[in-house]
């Protein structure tokens, strides 16, 4: 766990740790949404499921993710199951904001769909819910709940202290609203650009995310 939060402070810049000894931790995001650390037991699903009303889980992990935490994933997807709650995954790599810029679209299609369906609340995380899952849910507000991504940052981070990429968001936001193939390189452009966005690219973002549904 040491390696895991030094690794964490060093590429996350920040100075929250994960105690994987303590059980699972989550936070009340919004009505529908529920931002959290990886459920470790069935146990954790029941939980879920009695206390928070909770029909979706979107877990971010890989598969070395998994097993280096000693979870038995079988068994907690065939809890979801038992308890009609749907689980999906959306792996993306930790500590990684490249890799979470190119997933995030398929991430918030699954979460946004999730929300939609409303029957129930939705349990995004990754390993510790302080990466990976509030950045989806972060770019989740900001591109389908009419808000800039500042707002949509401050929202959830002033609920549960994290430290997610705004970067990645950022990218993800450029590579979903970018239409002209001459447009500027986003690395070339300054540090707030795609901090907001105008109505039609919002809506041409919501249109290419939805578009992601069952991929």
């Amino acid at each position: 766990m040491e390696d895991y939060n030094t690794a964490m402070k060093r590429l996350m810049r920040s100075p929250y740790e994960y105690h994987h000894d303590l059980g699972m931790n989550y936070t009340l995001i919004r009505d529908e949404l529920i931002v959290g650390s990886q459920p470790q037991k069935p146990e954790d699903i029941d939980h879920l499921k009695k206390e928070e009303n909770v029909a979706y889980i979107l877990n971010l992990q890989q598969d070395k993710d998994i097993e280096y935490w000693g979870i038995h994933l079988e068994s907690i997807v065939k809890r979801c199951k038992e308890l009609g709650i749907r689980h999906m995954r959306r792996p993306a790599k930790d500590f990684d904001p490249l890799s979470l810029r190119s997933q995030l679209p398929k991430a918030v299609s699954s979460l946004e769909w999730a929300v939609s369906e409303g029957k129930g609340r939705v349990y995004v995380h990754c390993t510790a819910g302080l990466g990976r899952a509030p950045a989806v849910s972060i770019a989740y507000m900001y591109w389908f709940c009419d808000v800039n991504l500042n707002t949509a940052y401050d929202t959830l981070v002033s609920k549960r202290q994290c430290g997610p990429s705004k970067g990645a968001i950022r990218g993800a936001t450029y590579d979903l609203a970018k239409n002209d193939p001459w447009k500027e390189p986003f690395e070339n452009l300054p540090e707030n650009a795609f901090e907001d966005i105008a109505d039609w690219e919002r809506k041409l973002i919501q249109e290419r995310i939805r578009a992601l549904r069952g991929t």
